[in-house]
C-alpha cells in the first residue's frame, strides 16, 4: 500500500487499521457469540479507546511528516521563520517530541524546531495544533473542569481515569481545574444579554455562604479570630463558641421578569386556610437568569459585577430595578452605595420569608409550643403586613410584648427591632400591586446548589484558588453556558501559549 505522505515508506494508520482488524476479529469469532451485552460493551470501551488512541496518534505523526516534508523544501531555499519575537530562525531541527495526554490515552507529538544563536526554539506545529503549556490536552481539561464541578476531586479523577485510562493525577486535576477557570470574568463581561422590553423587571439579589477553609486562606480578620479562640472543651464546641474556619462566598443573580400582581391572600392563606375554588395567582417568573459569585472577591466587587450585568440589560435604566435582600445591613449599604454611584433608581424589597421566620420566633414567646393557635396568629400579622399595615403591626406586637415577662420577649423584641429598621423596604402592599416578585428563592435556591451541594460537603477543607475555580465554574454550568465559556478559553489560552500570532510565521529568503 502506498504512503500516506511521499518519501515517509510506511503507512502511518496501520496500527489503527490492525486494531480494527482484530476487534472485529473477535466480535465475529464463536467465543463472542456467547458474551452478553455488558461484555460486548467492555470489550468495545477497552479496545476502542485504544483504537481512538492510534487514530490520534497516526494523524499527529501525519502532521509530524507534512511539516517535516514542508520544512525540509522551505530550508533547501535558504530561508527561514521570523517568530513572534521578532528574531529570525534558520536553523531546523526535526524530531522534537512531547508527550500529549489526551481523552484517548497519551501520544506523542513529533515536530519540527527552528532557532537561531541564543534564542529558544520553536515549534510552529505547537500553535497549529492549538498544543497546552503542560502535558494534558484541552479535551482532558475541559472533562476535569465538568467532573470536578459535579462531584469531589476523588471522585472527578476515578470517573477520568476510569474512562481515559490512568492520565491524570489529583495534583494535575487541581492544577487542570484551576486554569480551566481563569477565563470565567472576561467571559461575563464579554457576554452579550439577549434585549427585553422596558415593560419586563429586572431583578437582582445577592447572598452569602460561609465555606470551611484551611487556616491559610482564611481572611485575616477570622484568621484572628481563630487564633485568639479559647476552647472550652477539647472535642467539640461550647455554647457560644464559634470554629471561625470559614470564609463567605458571596454570590449574585440576575434575571428578568414579566410582572404578575397578586393580593396578600395569594401569597398566604387567611386563618384557617383556603375556602373555595379560586386559586391563588402565581407570581412572577424568573427567566435569562445569570449567576456569577466569588470566595476570593470582596462582597463589593461581586455586587459590582451584578451591577454590571444587570446595567448590560438595560443600558438606558428604561426598566424598573427590583433588589431583593434579607436585610443584612452591610449588604443594604453597599447596594445603595453602587446605586447612587451609577445614578440608578432602584427598588429594594426585604425577602417576606424572613419577615415569616421573625414572626414565628416572636410567636412561641407568646405561644406554648405546640400551639396551634400561633400559626393563626402569624397568618394574621403576615396577611397585614402583606397589606402594607407594618407600623400597625408594629405597634401591636410591642403592646403584646409589654404584658410578657421580661424574660419572654426577647425573640418578640428581636422581631419588632428588625421590622422597624426595615420598614422603608416592607411595603409589600406596593410590590404586590406592581406584580414584583417578594422572595429570595432564586438566589437561595442558587447558593444551595452552587456552594452548599459542593463545597460545603463533609469534611471538605478548601484552597483559596481550588474553592474559587469550582464555585465560579458551577456558576457558569448553572447559567447554562459552559459550551460558550469554554470556546473563550480555548480562545485566550491559544493566545496566552503561543502568544496571539505564533501561528503567523513570516518567511525570509
Amino acid at each position: 500500500m502506498e504512503s500516506y505522505v511521499a518519501g515517509t515508506g510506511a503507512d502511518v494508520f496501520a496500527a489503527a487499521r490492525d486494531i480494527f482488524n482484530c476487534l472485529i476479529g473477535q466480535l465475529t469469532d464463536s467465543p463472542a457469540l456467547s458474551f452478553s451485552h455488558d461484555q460486548l460493551e467492555d470489550l468495545l470501551v477497552e479496545r476502542g479507546r485504544e483504537l481512538q488512541r492510534l487514530l490520534l496518534q497516526a494523524h499527529l505523526d501525519l502532521h509530524a511528516e507534512h511539516e517535516r516534508h514542508d520544512a525540509a523544501g522551505l530550508r533547501g531555499t535558504g530561508a527561514g521563520i521570523v517568530g513572534p519575537d521578532g528574531i529570525e530562525r534558520r536553523r531546523l531541527e526535526t524530531g522534537h517530541r512531547r508527550l500529549l495526554a489526551t481523552v484517548f490515552g497519551t501520544v506523542t507529538v513529533t515536530r519540527c524546531a527552528w532557532r537561531a544563536a541564543g534564542t529558544e526554539y520553536l515549534h510552529p506545529a505547537d500553535a497549529a495544533l492549538s498544543l497546552p503549556a503542560g502535558r494534558h490536552s484541552h479535551g482532558l481539561a475541559r472533562l476535569a473542569a465538568l467532573e470536578a464541578a459535579r462531584g469531589s476531586f476523588d471522585q472527578a479523577l476515578e470517573s477520568i481515569n476510569v474512562r481515559c485510562g490512568n492520565v491524570v493525577g489529583k495534583r494535575q486535576l487541581l492544577e487542570l481545574v484551576r486554569r480551566a477557570a481563569g477565563d470565567i470574568d472576561s467571559f461575563n463581561a464579554a457576554v452579550m444579554p439577549l434585549p427585553r422590553t422596558a415593560d419586563e423587571l429586572l431583578i437582582l439579589s445577592t447572598d452569602q455562604k460561609g465555606v470551611v477553609m484551611r487556616p491559610e486562606a482564611l481572611r485575616p480578620a477570622t484568621a484572628k479570630a481563630a487564633a485568639r479562640a479559647t476552647r472550652t472543651f477539647r472535642t467539640r464546641l461550647a455554647a457560644g463558641e464559634k470554629p471561625a474556619r470559614k470564609r463567605m462566598a458571596t454570590l449574585g443573580v440576575v434575571y428578568d421578569a414579566v410582572p404578575a400582581p397578586r393580593r396578600p391572600h395569594d401569597v398566604i392563606a387567611v386563618p384557617g386556610g383556603r375556602h373555595g375554588t379560586r386559586r391563588p395567582r402565581p407570581g412572577p417568573r424568573a427567566s435569562g437568569k445569570w449567576l456569577g459569585g466569588s470566595v476570593i472577591a470582596e462582597p463589593e466587587q461581586v455586587i459590582t459585577q451584578v451591577f454590571d450585568q444587570a446595567q448590560a440589560r438595560d443600558p438606558a435604566h428604561a426598566r424598573t430595578w427590583v433588589v431583593l435582600v434579607d436585610g443584612a445591613r452591610h449588604q443594604l449599604d453597599l447596594i445603595h452605595a453602587e446605586a447612587a454611584r451609577r445614578g440608578i433608581s432602584i427598588h429594594i424589597v426585604i425577602d417576606f420569608i424572613h419577615v415569616i421566620e421573625k414572626l414565628w420566633a416572636a410567636a412561641w414567646d407568646l405561644h406554648h409550643p405546640g400551639d396551634g393557635a400561633a400559626e393563626d396568629w402569624v397568618a394574621t400579622h403576615a396577611l397585614a403586613l402583606l397589606a402594607g399595615h407594618t407600623v400597625q403591626i408594629i405597634a401591636a406586637l410591642d403592646a403584646q410584648a409589654a404584658a410578657l415577662d421580661p424574660h419572654r420577649r426577647g425573640e418578640i423584641n428581636a422581631c419588632i427591632r428588625y421590622l422597624t429598621n426595615h420598614a422603608a423596604f416592607l411595603r409589600y402592599d406596593q410590590a404586590l400591586e406592581a406584580g414584583w416578585p417578594i422572595a429570595t428563592g432564586v438566589i437561595e435556591g442558587a447558593v444551595r446548589h452552587v456552594v452548599a451541594d459542593r463545597l460545603d460537603i463533609g469534611g471538605a477543607r478548601w484552597g483559596l484558588e481550588g474553592a474559587e475555580a469550582v464555585l465560579k465554574l458551577r456558576t457558569v454550568v448553572a447559567n447554562g453556558n459552559f459550551p460558550a465559556y469554554w470556546n473563550h478559553h480555548l480562545d485566550q489560552e491559544h493566545h496566552r501559549v503561543h502568544t496571539g500570532r505564533q501561528n503567523e510565521y513570516d518567511l525570509t529568503a
